[in-house]
């Protein structure tokens, strides 16, 4: 991870490479790994402010952002994905680290509203979401609605 590179972008300032590389690993992770088919191009792109890690143009970490009133009436965050060659390096908790600065840093706002995956609770209370009772199925993976004030 010596020549990693963190990038926060909007949709209309990435490249077609780097949009390629996003989606990739989004399709990766979410429809191959999980066994999941889901309309991931969802129209939120255009809204969202993007996160990722890199290295050598290979996609480690990702997530992206939304002001308050996009998503929910809180900001939040969503897509949060380690791909395979990010995994073992702690890079999820950085990313949600950095998810967390740039949504109270450019949104003003600290709380924050997401839809967690249910084997991740523990993982998101350790920074402060709470669990706030609402859960569901959401392609067929159990979810918690949660949220950090």
């Amino acid at each position: 991870m010596n020549n990693m590179v963190w990038k926060i972008k909007s949709f209309h300032e990435f490249s077609v490479e780097e949009l390629y590389a996003v989606l990739k690993a989004r399709v990766d992770v979410f429809v191959v790994e999980q066994n999941c088919p889901y309309p991931d191009l969802d129209s939120f792109d255009q809204k969202a402010i993007h996160i990722w890690a890199e290295e050598k143009e290979t996609i480690l970490a990702y997530c992206r952002v939304f002001n308050k009133g996009v998503k929910y009436n809180e900001a939040s965050l969503g897509r949060v994905l380690t791909t395979e060659q990010g995994r073992g390096e702690n890079l999820g908790k950085q990313l949600i680290r950095f998810a967390i600065d740039v949504i109270e840093n450019r949104f003003n706002t600290s709380e924050i509203r997401i839809s967690a995956q249910d084997y991740l609770l523990n993982f998101y209370g350790g920074f402060g979401f709470e669990d706030t009772g609402k859960k569901y199925l959401e392609d067929d993976i159990p979810h918690t609605e949660m949220v950090k004030k």
